[in-house]
């Protein structure tokens, strides 16, 4: 008696692997059906590297032929099995020694400005520099940068579609301001954002890289979640101004990234317009929105304050122009952010030395994020 290959799999139908409730057709595991006369064969494919019910699944098989085909059909010693090769997940970032968040609680602060000017420094002192603006929806790297008009290449890499970042002052860049119209607003559901910042992450073609800086944008959202899911972030940095409601807003962003689930270090705080310095009055300072805020506030949270900047009107002027202040080290303000990355790296090296390696963090649906209290014992 004669058999059809769709019989076979008609009556294979019938077998469920035990484990993932569906059937053996459905789940692709049976290849290669061969037909001699009453003789039937196939190849049975296992997904993983091993299965407990190679054995059973194979009776199965040949209980189920045989009532659907008769005693006649020769299936006994028949069914070969093999395992399938799984395709190892590409490595996030593989190059990438240390992910730095930049971070702010509320908007307003400077904190894309303190971004820009410290990837500039970091790779002024040496270092292999990348940044990400994932300030979703108000990208302002390619301004600050002076490269609005530039768009990052594709190419294949083991035929997968990767973005080779823009690079200028020694700092390689992806923003989502490359791939959007500048004068359109972007009007984008949670979804799309986080979309959008794990494409950046996950298709930037960053080779090696001492450091990766993530621009932030301000608060707590699924952006920041995103971030931490996707890459193993090795610190953050938090910048605010001296003023009260800004700092209040502080003490959020110290309590996600040091809070239960997260656990992500917070390497320090840099306080930004400090205080304003007349360019007639060089000696005095005046302290438009309060004094020494943040100094006051790492002291309660036991966090190093790498920074104060100063407001200084050639910052703005600088990033309106696309050239960052940090380029010029012969200026008060290029030495203030020099400052700045040596004291960042210095901080990076001392919790590198005495710490694991951060994970990337699995977050649950339904995950809260309790207030972190300082230990002021």
């Amino acid at each position: 008696m004669a058999y059809t290959s769709t019989e076979v799999l008609n009556a294979l139908k019938g077998v469920k692997h035990p484990e993932k409730n569906a059937d053996l057709v459905s789940l692709n595991m049976v290849e290669d059906v061969q037909i001699e006369g009453e003789k039937i064969s196939f190849i049975l494919v296992f997904p993983g590297a091993n299965d407990p019910f190679v054995n059973s699944l194979k009776k199965a098989c040949v209980q189920a032929i045989k009532k659907h085909l008769g005693d006649s059909a020769q299936v006994e010693g028949n069914i070969e099995h093999k395992f399938a090769v799984v395709k190892k997940e590409r490595e996030i970032l593989p190059g990438v020694k240390n992910i730095i968040a930049i971070a702010s609680g509320k908007g307003g602060v400077g904190k894309s400005t303190i971004a820009s000017n410290l990837s500039v420094s970091i790779a002024k002192l040496g270092y292999k520099v990348g940044l990400i603006d994932a300030d979703i929806f108000g990208p302002s790297m390619p301004k600050m940068f002076g490269v609005e008009s530039e768009r990052p290449i594709v190419t294949k890499v083991d035929g997968v579609d990767m973005i080779i970042p823009v690079e200028k002052y020694g700092v390689k860049m992806l923003s989502i301001g490359f791939f959007v119209n500048p004068d359109d607003a972007l009007v984008w559901r949670g979804p799309m954002a986080t979309n959008a910042l794990k494409q950046l992450i996950n298709q930037g073609e960053w080779g090696e890289l001492d450091y990766l800086l993530i621009d932030l944008p301000p608060g707590t959202s699924d952006i920041h979640l995103t971030m931490v899911q996707e890459v193993p972030v090795t610190g953050a940095v938090i910048v605010s101004t001296p003023q009260e409601v800004a700092l209040a807003d502080v003490v959020k962003g110290i309590s996600m990234f040091k809070g239960d689930g997260i656990n992500v270090p917070v390497l320090g705080l840099i306080e930004n317009m400090a205080w304003f310095t007349p360019e007639e009055l060089p000696d005095n300072k005046y302290y438009i929105f309060g004094k020494g805020g943040c100094e006051k506030l790492a002291v309660k949270f036991n966090l190093p304050l790498l920074q104060q900047i100063p407001i200084v009107q050639n910052i703005r002027e600088d990033s309106d122009q696309g050239t960052p202040s940090a380029l010029n080290t012969d200026s008060s303000i290029g030495m203030a952010f020099k400052e700045l990355a040596e004291k960042l790296v210095v901080e990076v090296e001392k919790r590198n030395a005495t710490a694991d390696p951060t994970k990337r963090v699995e977050i649950k649906s339904n995950t809260q994020f309790k207030e972190y209290k300082p230990n002021n014992d």
